[in-house]
């Protein structure tokens, strides 16, 4: 499990952070009942279709372990390319990461919201207590590979920036998650719970 006393860069998974088969499947049960755990506190759902699932250190471990059972990567330089690929979902002090799912079951409704929320991954938001809002933003080669411009994915993954002091605002008060789309606009409180979760993520690193 993490470590809360890492370092910035501690946060980041080596090679040495992912077990090899044998070990992981030792592992697997408690872990991923953890993990459960662990999502069901980082998850939020903002209106009818849209939910972000804040990552951290152990969720990208498990979707790294997780991959790696499937595939069965057995070798250093596979386990490597999903280290680099996943990674820079782990937030950095200051940051918070995230997981945006658009949950549609049917074609129908994947038929008529995919191409009416282009650009839904810039449209969200933290609102914090002062009314303040801190936006997504998106790395520029993920959203070339999941945005065209006349439909969007169903999942994208979305950073939040914070100043130092919009850190410490953070849960000071009602805290918010929104989205401000022109075919989407919904938010809802962060819950307690979340809050404390996230403010583990804000916070610098002793």
């Amino acid at each position: 499990m993490g470590n809360i006393n890492q370092t910035a860069a501690e946060r980041r998974l080596v090679l040495d952070d992912i077990a090899d088969m044998r070990a992981y499947e030792r592992e697997r049960d408690e872990f991923r009942r953890h993990v459960i755990e662990l999502k069901q506190r980082r998850r939020v759902s903002v209106g009818p279709i849209v939910t972000l699932v804040f990552e951290n250190r152990d969720t990208v471990r498990f979707q790294i372990q997780e991959m790696a059972r499937a595939e069965k990567l057995l070798i250093d330089e596979a386990i490597q390319i999903e280290l680099d690929v996943y990674n820079p979902l782990i937030p950095k002090p200051g940051t918070l990461s995230a997981t945006l799912f658009i949950e549609l079951t049917t074609k129908g409704d994947l038929e008529y919201w995919l191409p009416r929320l282009v650009g839904i991954e810039r449209s969200v938001y933290v609102e914090l207590p002062d009314g303040t809002r801190v936006g997504a933003s998106v790395d520029p080669e993920h959203a070339e590979q999941l945005t065209r411009e006349d439909i969007t994915a169903a999942v994208h993954y979305v950073r939040f920036d914070f100043l130092p002091d919009q850190v410490g605002a953070f849960g000071a008060g009602p805290t918010r998650l929104g989205v401000d789309h022109p075919n989407y606009a919904h938010s809802v409180p962060i819950a307690a719970p979340t809050v404390t979760e996230l403010q583990g993520d804000l916070a610098p690193d002793s």
